[in-house]
């Protein structure tokens, strides 16, 4: 009798006959090495635009004598890569919905570090605000399209969790933006560029820094494909069903069956929107495409939406002014203070620091024999107090927006809003009168932390608004919001030498009115909003930066 070997059967190929949903195909894919690749590349953007944005602040105290710098050129230039935002951020988001997600995060990755790595080359005042509005305008492209370019490789039910972890990535990258600073711009090291004139010191090689994750990220995405629910959206349904396959073997590691799906449920879809959808995708014409990007904006300005929008941008408007606004000359602010410190002044307030540190412009465009700045007027260093506190603010954010996101749906919104709001706008108003600089540093930190009332008013706005508005209303209150950066950076820069006292007060007094008008938000005509809502706080932590 022949001996025989029992042979254990081969795993069989996962196949579906029957068409499938996509958020059940996705499901099928489980969660693997795909989504956590995803997530990183996308956490990985936000800390780039991060970076791009508000990096600048740690540039200006040290570039000034390079591109003879005055306070209120200074405030155009913490504005401007805002203003890019702001002036490109609309179309990006109709292209997106139009072209693809991955159409515009795509190249505008790489054009944004383009134009950084200009701008690190630039001589003067003018071509460096020039480089810097283009990096606003082209990182605008990634910042406003990777949320849903994130989601919709996942089901609903793992959305929120994508969303949190490349929030926390971003986290990780508002804490090392500090950390990043010192490590670049305190070295002591130059050398002359005879080309181009210009002499390359340690605060350009930072901004191109700034600009390296868009680059990685840009390479990055190369490897991945177009959102699977856009192209399905789109009628591709083969190359979507082979992303699904991909994700699949990616998340298994090959090992295991084969998932085979036949074809995929096609999902309803109002008609007229589906039609609107194509006639954009396949329009050539400018004006035809800026009328549909009116169509899909006027609604939120009419009828009982009208007063809904206008209270949620101007909320948004107030926190943008002084969250990003005051933010700018922050590390400028605490290097006047440590230089007052490091000549024995124990006592002083923030606006007399300010007073008595002037640069004297005469100085500044008078060189020495030699040829060379004075150095006891440029400063080629960031006093270390300055990355301190602001790694300090950046921790606290880090941390705050966690606990939001956790005690929201207990507490309520309004009374988050209203603490925030008045206490920060009372801390504002009290440095004008504080003269112990640590005490006064710390308010000043208090003063920035009312950038969580951005999460708040975005988890708002999602219970304000239908679905078919919801996205717009956010992106037109953010749109508000960072004109609030671009006006709260140039009253800065146009008051601080003058009038410092009172860019506190306006920035304490303006986040009090927001306090005592963001009841209307939550009460629009007698509607008191008591719908739960999925807030994942760490999503609308990124909106900061946006």
């Amino acid at each position: 009798m022949e001996d025989t070997i029992e042979k254990f059967p081969e795993p069989k190929d996962i196949t579906y006959q029957r068409p499938v949903k996509l958020d059940d195909a996705l499901l099928m894919t489980k969660f693997g090495i795909y989504n956590l690749c995803l997530i990183t590349i996308s956490g990985t953007i936000l800390a780039a635009v991060l970076l791009e944005t508000l990096g600048i602040s740690y540039v200006l105290p040290v570039a000034e004598c390079d591109l003879l710098l005055t306070t209120k050129e200074k405030g155009v230039l913490s504005a401007i890569s805002f203003a890019g935002i702001i002036s490109s951020s609309h179309l990006w988001g109709f292209l997106a919905d139009t072209r693809g997600r991955r159409t515009v995060i795509l190249p505008t990755l790489f054009l944004a570090f383009v134009s950084t790595v200009l701008s690190s080359f630039t001589t003067n005042f003018w071509l460096i605000t020039l480089t810097r509005f283009f990096t606003g305008f082209f990182i605008s492209g990634s910042s406003a399209t990777i949320y849903a370019y994130l989601g919709e490789f996942h089901a609903k039910s793992n959305s929120s969790r994508a969303i949190m972890g490349a929030s926390f990535v971003f986290g990780v990258g508002c804490i090392l933006l500090p950390l990043i600073a010192w490590s670049v711009i305190n070295q002591e090291w130059e050398f002359t560029i005879p080309l181009l004139d210009i002499v390359y010191r340690p605060w350009r090689l930072f901004m191109v820094v700034c600009g390296l994750p868009s680059l990685v990220c840009g390479i990055a995405l190369l490897y991945f494909p177009e959102s699977p629910k856009f192209l399905f959206s789109r009628g591709l349904e083969q190359e979507t069903i082979e992303i699904v396959q991909k994700m699949y073997r990616w998340n298994t590691g090959g090992k295991g069956p084969k998932l085979e799906l036949s074809s995929l449920l096609q999902e309803t879809e109002a008609q007229q929107t589906k039609i609107r959808r194509e006639e954009a995708a396949n329009s050539k014409s400018v004006l035809r495409l800026l009328k549909q990007m009116w169509q899909q904006t006027a609604p939120l300005f009419m009828g009982t939406y009208r007063k809904r929008t206008t209270i949620i941008c101007v909320l948004q408007f107030g926190i943008y002014l002084t969250s990003n606004g005051m933010y700018m000359f922050f590390p400028d602010i605490l290097n006047r203070i440590a230089e007052l410190e490091d000549q024995g002044v124990v006592r002083t307030t923030v606006c007399q620091a300010v007073y008595t540190t002037q640069v004297d412009l005469s100085k500044l465009q008078q060189p020495d024999l030699n040829g060379t700045i004075l150095p006891e007027v440029c400063h080629q260093k960031l006093d270390i107090s300055a990355y301190e506190h602001s790694f300090v603010l950046e921790t606290i954010y880090a941390l705050g927006f966690a606990v939001i996101g956790l005690i929201i749906n207990t507490v309520g919104k309004l009374p988050i809003l209203v603490f925030i709001f008045g206490f920060c706008g009372i801390c504002g108003i009290l440095i004008v009168f504080i003269d112990l600089p640590l005490l006064a540093i710390w308010f000043y930190v208090i003063l920035l932390t009312c950038g969580f009332c951005i999460s708040v008013v975005n988890a708002c706005t999602v219970d304000l608004f239908p679905t078919n508005l919801r996205a717009m209303a956010v992106c037109i209150s953010l749109m508000f919001g960072r004109l609030g950066s671009v006006v709260g950076a140039n009253i800065v820069g146009v008051l601080l030498d003058s009038q410092c006292e009172l860019t506190f007060w306006i920035s304490g007094v303006s986040l009090i009115g927001c306090g005592l008008s963001n009841h209307m938000a939550l009460h629009v005509r007698g509607h008191t909003v008591r719908k739960r809502i999925e807030f994942g706080g760490f999503e609308s932590a990124t909106l900061r930066f946006r």
